[in-house]
């Protein structure tokens, strides 16, 4: 009978530590394997070259490690790379390196398809097949940082969680992978240098300042009025805007960090002067920047590119205003966008 063997990185270094012990080895051999598993990314317990082979066949029997394989690799003519990301199921998901002049960013997904239903976006028309797991996250992180070095000649410098999938519909393993990646044991970076970006779910913004994250948060808002946002985004009639609001500012009073809006300005949607008034509105509530982001059409439909005179109106009323704002030029064109949205982005 065939054993269904855990993946042993779903194992804390303590929970290592028991499973030695308990067969009859040393504690610390429960270090040098965490340490191989994550600071080193093994694929394999092969891999643990100062490791006794006994234990390496020990380990084998036990457990498996559920390693991401990168299928394929896209290198744009403007430097992104875009990876097809084969899971131990067979699933795939995208990850997306952004290179600019002075930092490379590592854009990774946190589902297969997505939880919600936003008319615009590629992924939306997936069904959420299922959450990833913490080492499946990291993985991808771990796969941008070695093609960062490799055509870059730097590690990577930057995270966002814009990719596959609604962040905080995975909660717990989007900040068991973030906890990895900023801990010493594992990539060490610095959590100001990550970015998650959630399409607004105000009770789970609010347990995130509840828990006392360090890194940054985006709001992908694309309209301050309730209407035209629920026909872009149908699932925020469950989260109207007042509730988004109240998380945001309560955000805020816990963390004293700004947010980011993500804006896309379509045709005949929201390039109107009363959608203008709302956002600066919106903006007055909480501390913030706004990123404009050029649209990645995903077919002929409803959602096109706004004029060029639309978009500077956007900007010409959110800088009177004294509100910091950026235009994000889509990345990557020659290649297949992840999520329909592949933009400048920067954590």
């Amino acid at each position: 009978m065939q054993i269904d063997k855990k993946d042993i990185r779903a194992l804390s270094k303590e929970q290592l530590r028991d499973f030695f012990v308990a067969n009859n080895d040393k504690a610390f051999r429960g270090n040098q394997v965490y340490e191989w598993l994550w600071s080193k990314g093994a694929h394999s317990f092969e891999d643990m070259t100062n490791v006794s082979k006994g234990t390496r066949t020990m380990l084998e029997a036990n457990f498996v490690i559920n390693h991401i394989k990168v299928d394929t690799m896209q290198r744009s003519e403007d430097g992104t790379v875009k990876n097809a990301v084969r899971l131990h199921d067979g699933l795939v998901v995208e990850s997306v390196l952004i290179p600019t002049n002075t930092r490379t960013t590592a854009c990774v997904s946190s589902q297969v398809g997505c939880s919600l239903d936003c008319n615009f976006c590629a992924t939306a028309r997936l069904k959420r097949m299922r959450n990833l797991e913490p080492a499946e996250i990291y993985d991808q992180v771990i796969a941008i940082d070695k093609e960062s070095r490799l055509y870059y000649n730097h590690p990577l410098s930057n995270i966002v969680f814009m990719g596959m999938g609604e962040p905080l519909m995975n909660y717990n393993n989007v900040l068991k992978a973030i906890e990895m990646i900023t801990s010493p044991e594992g990539l060490g970076m610095s959590p100001k240098r990550i970015m998650v970006s959630t399409s607004g779910v105000p009770k789970m913004i609010k347990k995130l300042a509840d828990d006392d994250v360090k890194f940054k948060l985006a709001v992908s808002l694309h309209s301050a009025i309730d209407e035209i946002r629920s026909r872009i985004m149908p699932f925020s009639e469950n989260f109207p805007l007042a509730d988004l609001r109240e998380s945001l500012e309560y955000w805020y009073r816990k963390t004293k960090s700004k947010i980011s809006y993500e804006y896309v300005v379509w045709k005949d949607i929201n390039d109107n002067k009363a959608s203008i008034d709302a956002l600066v509105k919106f903006c007055k509530y909480v501390p913030c920047k706004v990123n404009l982001i050029e649209y990645n059409p995903i077919d002929d439909g409803e959602f096109q590119q706004a004029s060029e005179e639309s978009i500077n109106a956007y900007i010409k009323a959110l800088e009177a205003s004294g509100i910091v704002v950026k235009v994000r030029r889509s990345r990557g064109k020659d290649i297949d966008a992840a999520c329909g949205q592949l933009a400048n982005k920067e954590a």
